[in-house]
Formats: C-alpha cells, sequence, structure tokens
C-alpha cells in the first residue's frame, strides 16, 4: 500500500518574460541563468529543515544552472491554472489532478515518482470469500463464468465516498465494460452511489471517515466479517494487515491468508505524474528536467530530499498515455468526475462526449409494411428526448445486427435472448435494459410438463423432498417442439446437465452430440422433429405429449393453457387432456425476454446513458381517448411524470404505442448482461457444442 504524506509538491518552471527569451538566445551571454519556479503546497509551519521544499528548488538550480524559486499555492486546482496559463511548466501532482489537467488542458507527463517497489503505480483488486461463487467462477476453466458478472447483487465493501482504488476505479471498470449501468443523471458524480446501490445490493459499504470499515483497512474487515461479499483495495492490502509472520502484528479479524481469493486487477492506480505543458515549455528544457529528476535515485545528496519531501525513493521517465491512459479509461466512466474535479479544483470547463448522432441497428426483413410498426417512431421518440439525430441503420439478418454493434455502425439494438447471450459471451457487448412480458416481467419460464397420473407427477407433488421427480425423468420418452429450440431443448438439456443428472462425454464438442445426449438419457423414441412433422412446433410438442407419444414435453408456461384451457371447449384442440392432468414440475430456467444491448467499447457512458434514460420515458406516455377529467374531455398522449397531455402529435407517435407497435412490450426496464441473462447463460453455457454453433449461425464477426 502506497504510503505517501498528503503534501503534494508541485514543481513549476515560471517562463520569463521578454528578457528571459533574450537571455536564451543569446549566445554571448554564457554566464547569464533561466528561472524556474516551483509551485508548492507549502504548510503553515516547517519545523524541520530536512522538510524545507527550498533544498529541492536548491538541487534543480545547480543541477540545472537555473535560479529555482517557490512559489506557494493553496490547491491542486491553483496547480493545473498555473500550467494551463504558462505561469508553470510542470508540477509534481496526484493522479486526479493530472488526469484533468491532460483531459481539458493537453498538458503532460514527463516523468512518475515510484513506490517503495520500484512500480510507477499499484495494482486495484477486488478480494472475494474462497467458497463463494464468485472466487469458484475465477478458478474453473469455464470460458463462460465471469467473476466480474457474478458481482451482481452482491454487498461490496468499498474504502469510502470517491475513493480512487475503493470506489472510482471498481466502478469505472464495471460501468465501462457493461456490467453496471448509470443509474441517473451522468453529469452528476452522486449517481455513483445510485449505481454501486443499483448493481450490487442496497447494503454495500460506503463508509464515511472514522466509521469501522473505512480505508483499506476497513475494507478488508468488512469483507472479513462477512458483512460484504467483495472488498476494493490495492493489490498488498491483505499481506500487509494479515499475512505478517507475527500473529499479533495480524488485525484481529483477519482469516487466514488462504480465505482471501483476489480476481484479476481490473485497473491501475498511477503514481504522482510530474506534468508540463507541451504547448509552451521547450522540450530540450523538459528533457533536461526529465533526467535531473530520474538521476535522483542515485546521487546520494538527494537521498533527504527524496525522502522528507517528496515522498518518494526516486523517478522514471514516461509519458502521458504510459502512465495515465490506463487509470483515465477507467476514471472517465464515472458519472459526472468531470464536473466534480472542476469544481473540487474551482476549475470552470467540462468535457462532453455527448454524440451529435445515433443509430439504432434494426433487422427489416420481418418489418411490417404498417408504419405504426415502423422503428423510424421509436427513432423519432428518441431524438425528441435527446436532442440529437436518432436514425435507423437496416441490416438484413441477426448477423448483422452483431456486426453493425461490434464494428461501430449503430449504437444500439434490440435482439433475443440467444442472440444478446451471443453478443454478450462471445462480442463484449452488453445489456442495457429488457423488455417486459405481457404479465410484467423479463422473463418467461421454461416448464417440463407430465401427466397427473405418472411417477413424475407424483414425486412433484408427495412434499417428500427426498423423491427428485426430474431424476425420473431418465427413460422417458421426451417431446420436443424442434431441433435446437431454446425453450423447448436447449435450456432443458442445460438444466440437466448442470444439475447433474446426465453428464457429457469428454469428447462431446459439437453440437450434434445433443441430439445423442437426448436419446441416452431419455430414450430413442423422443421426439425431435422436423419442420414438416406434426410434432413440429409448440402445439406439435403438446400434440406429442396429449396423444400419449411421449411422457415430458418442454414448453413455456403458457402454452398448455393458450391451446387447452379456453372457455369455449370447441377452441380447444380434439386431442387436449383435461387441463388438470397437465402437472408442470419446477421451473427450469427462466429465458429472458429481448434485450437492448450496445458496445461498451465503443459507446461513450454519457451517450448510453442519456438512451437508457430516454427509454425509460417510452413507460411515462399512455395514449388517451376521451379522457374525462374536471368537466372536459381529452383524447392525446398522457405524460404521468408530467401530468400533461399532448392533444397534437399522432397517436403512433406516443411512448405506450411505440412499445406496443414497435416493441411489443408493454415496458422497458434498466437491466444488467449478468441480471438479464446471467442463468440463461448458466445453463446454455453447458450444451456442448454451442458456442461454435452460434459463432456459424451468426458468422465471423
Amino acid at each position: 500500500m502506497k504510503n505517501k504524506s498528503i503534501v503534494v509538491a508541485f514543481i513549476t518552471i515560471l517562463l520569463l518574460t521578454t528578457a528571459f527569451s533574450g537571455c536564451l538566445g543569446d549566445d554571448s551571454s554564457e554566464d547569464s541563468l533561466g528561472s524556474l519556479v516551483i509551485a508548492y503546497e507549502i504548510k503553515e509551519n516547517f519545523d524541520n529543515v530536512d522538510d524545507n521544499p527550498q533544498m529541492f528548488a536548491d538541487y534543480l538550480s545547480e543541477k540545472l544552472n537555473y535560479d529555482v524559486s517557490i512559489f506557494s499555492v493553496d490547491s491542486e486546482g491553483a496547480m493545473v491554472e498555473a500550467l494551463r496559463f504558462g505561469n508553470a511548466d510542470i508540477a509534481l501532482m496526484d493522479a486526479g489532478a493530472a488526469w484533468v489537467g491532460w483531459q481539458q488542458y493537453d498538458l503532460g507527463v514527463l516523468a512518475a515518482d515510484m513506490n517503495v517497489d520500484g512500480r510507477t503505480y499499484y495494482n486495484a483488486n477486488a478480494l472475494v470469500r474462497s467458497g463463494s461463487d464468485i472466487a469458484d467462477a475465477y478458478l474453473d476453466d469455464n470460458p463462460f463464468s465471469d467473476p466480474f458478472a457474478l458481482l451482481s447483487g452482491k454487498t461490496s465493501c468499498h474504502t469510502g465516498w470517491l475513493k480512487s482504488v475503493g470506489m472510482l476505479l471498481p466502478m469505472g471498470f464495471l460501468i465501462g465494460h457493461g456490467y453496471a449501468n448509470v443509474i441517473g443523471d451522468p453529469n452528476d458524480v452522486e449517481t455513483i452511489r445510485n449505481t454501486i446501490h443499483s448493481f450490487f445490493d442496497s447494503n454495500s459499504s460506503i463508509p464515511d471517515t472514522g466509521t469501522p470499515y473505512y480505508g483499506y483497512s476497513g475494507a478488508l474487515k468488512c469483507l472479513s466479517e462477512g458483512i460484504g461479499d467483495v472488498a476494493f483495495v490495492e493489490e498488498n492490502s491483505v499481506q500487509i494487515l494479515c499475512d505478517n509472520e507475527i500473529d499479533s502484528d495480524n488485525k484481529d479479524w483477519c482469516l487466514d491468508i488462504n480465505e482471501y481469493i483476489s480476481l484479476p486487477a481490473f485497473g491501475k492506480s498511477p503514481s504522482h505524474p510530474v506534468m508540463y505543458n507541451p504547448n509552451i515549455m521547450d522540450t530540450t528544457l523538459a528533457s533536461k528536467i526529465t533526467d535531473v529528476m530520474v538521476g535522483m535515485s542515485s546521487d546520494s545528496s538527494a537521498t533527504i530530499i527524496l525522502e522528507n519531501i517528496l515522498n518518494t525513493p526516486g523517478f522514471i521517465a514516461t509519458n502521458t498515455t504510459e502512465h495515465l491512459d490506463s487509470y483515465s479509461s477507467l476514471i472517465s466512466n464515472i458519472p459526472g468526475i468531470s464536473a466534480y474535479y472542476d469544481d473540487k479544483f474551482a476549475l470552470n470547463t467540462s468535457i462532453s462526449s455527448i454524440l451529435d448522432k445515433i443509430s439504432i441497428a434494426y433487422d427489416i426483413t420481418d418489418m411490417s409494411n404498417d408504419f405504426n410498426n415502423n422503428p423510424q417512431l421509436l427513432a423519432d421518440f428518441l431524438s425528441e428526448k435527446l436532442e440529437i439525430d436518432v436514425d435507423i441503420y437496416p441490416v438484413n439478418s441477426q448477423a448483422e445486427l452483431l456486426n453493425s454493434l461490434t464494428q461501430g455502425y449503430a449504437e444500439i439494438s434490440f435482439v433475443e435472448s440467444s442472440l444478446a447471450w451471443v453478443g454478450w459471451k462471445q462480442y463484449d457487448l452488453a445489456v442495457m435494459a429488457a423488455v417486459e412480458a405481457d404479465d410484467g416481467t423479463t422473463f418467461s419460464n421454461t416448464l417440463a410438463w407430465v401427466n397427473s397420473e405418472s411417477p413424475m407427477a407424483l414425486a412433484h407433488l408427495d412434499e417428500d423432498i427426498s423423491t427428485d421427480p426430474f431424476r425420473l425423468l431418465e427413460g422417458t420418452t421426451s417431446c420436443h417442439n424442434s431441433w435446437l429450440d431454446t425453450e423447448s431443448m436447449l435450456l432443458p438439456m442445460g438444466y440437466l446437465i448442470a444439475n447433474d443428472y446426465l453428464q457429457i462425454p469428454d469428447n462431446s464438442d459439437d453440437i450434434e452430440s445433443l441430439r445423442n445426449l437426448i436419446y441416452n438419457f431419455f430414450n430413442s423414441n423422443s421426439s425431435i422433429p422436423e419442420s414438416e412433422d406434426i410434432y413440429f412446433s409448440d402445439l406439435g410438442a403438446l400434440r406429442c405429449f396429449s396423444e400419449g407419444s411421449g411422457e415430458v414435453v418442454f414448453l413455456e408456461e403458457s402454452v398448455i393453457n393458450y391451446y387447452c384451457d379456453n372457455n369455449l371447449e370447441s377452441v380447444n384442440r380434439d386431442w387436449c387432456l383435461e387441463i388438470d392432468e397437465y402437472v408442470s414440475l419446477p421451473s427450469l430456467s427462466p429465458n429472458p425476454t429481448d434485450s437492448i444491448i450496445y458496445n461498451p467499447n465503443l459507446l461513450d457512458i454519457q451517450t448510453r446513458t442519456a438512451i437508457l434514460n430516454a427509454l425509460i420515458l417510452l413507460n411515462y406516455e399512455m395514449y388517451l381517448e376521451n379522457y374525462s377529467t374536471r368537466g372536459s374531455t381529452y383524447t392525446g398522449c398522457y405524460d404521468i411524470s408530467i401530468h400533461v397531455i399532448d392533444e397534437d402529435s399522432p397517436r403512433n407517435a406516443c411512448g405506450s404505442e411505440i412499445m406496443t407497435n414497435v416493441l411489443n412490450t408493454s415496458g422497458v426496464v434498466r437491466a444488467t448482461s449478468q441480471e438479464h441473462l446471467g442463468t440463461y447463460s448458466e445453463y446454455i453455457s453447458n450444451i456442448p457444442g454451442i458456442s461454435s454453433y452460434y459463432s456459424e449461425i451468426y458468422g465471423n464477426l
């Protein structure tokens, strides 16, 4: 853990005016000196002469042959502004201030101070307990198990509010890689609190100074005492706090060292960089200053300066991209971070990364001629809410939908569950939101249906936990609606494999081996129909079961009621059984509704959050006809959030109509990949050869 003084040194080179330029350019004045000024945050008292920053100034003066003096500053903001306006040209500052200087004023890095281990950064890690599902997912060899996705819904332990390693870097990583959505205003840093409590559990620890779980020690204590499921700390926190040779040196709450599992580092926290203004400083002078600072570690006369004033064993030459780029890629994902730093450093500018146009990828192969169903209505709705151009990017296949996002031709797309899963697991796309089913959920249950008199039904209904109805499915005849259908085949078989009802042979890595798995677990008479067979489709599979050709059928929960439980018996199929003869076993797996997906590597955080917020606004508009209130009658689009009726816009432009006609849903809800697809993925990834199969279907993007 880097133990640095909070005293931040600022080395400032004050450019001379016209006279200074003349001195530099006058070859006859070889003994003339340039003037350099070190900006330094001076404390009230310097009782120890060894702590006096003038020692550093004198050292630079000797090595550079410049007149070097100390310039007192009172904040990091003043330091950044000094570089910005040319009153200073280099500075040793905190990474956060350096990032602002780089992003907003094009400041650069000359060098960076070293930690005790000689590096110019330290890794930020997530720690979990051994034996947890997160640890197991990290340690297994399954390419589809993602430990970071499993952090969703867990209780997190942070080191404090807006701490780099304990909050900003992990949340920047989770948001940036599409694990978490920004909940709220993307320009307000307070939004990160809502984002944490939405992605993790609402009881997650964001401690204040002086509370038991504050800081690195507090976050690790939070995990160790079972308050949280994951702690975000610096890479050697466990070694420092809990892995000492003398037990009395360990914290009393420490677990055995093997109880802590560190996930792969998700980010690097940079050391203090030496910043400069490349638009002002001469490159030759910048190089000389860098050489002097790098050479301090091998100069015995500089030892006291390094230890007592600069609090580092030395400096390493580096550049802006090398030192800050990785940090920037994460920190810039934090909502409102630029505005927060502007306020903290008393700066008055901000960065906006909102696009001026977005595109929605849409498969037009099945598009209706009815304009009420035209996706352009959705594009127009979003355009109005976002105040930017939104258009439809037409494609002719599911493969093109994925390609449009991976290549950046479109920003978002609406896709069904299997395509969303492929995009998530194989092409690093992420879920932004999900559409609701008719019952308001974002999934449908996949069920195994058996006859009420069967051994499976009796085992299910006998209230004896020792009788397992799924175990009794072995050897029965199964009815599926088609080859590789998600609800009728992939999810049921994935469930049976995941729960050890059947084993996959070691050499089964081809999707065709699934057919043998079905015949071997059930029996060779099981129905896997082709499109021309009478038992094809949901209707055919239900007929297969109802006519006694099979003993179990796998269907979505509403299918039987739809075909065989109508009030008018003439509407029911003539082969339907009495409705109470159909018994469903416990749910196998939820099949997710359609997802709204995007590419987190290409779509910036502000734009993506703005799109998500606009999509949610669809829920707040409903079309009313002849609605009477307070003696007046209205027809139009009613916005329930502001209680206003728009009587002028066409009906098909209203949010409720767009959801019904274009998206075939009653609502849109925020979601993440793990949240919406996690359980589905757990089962579907068990199917042998499924990854290769989907790759062939959707092409090599």
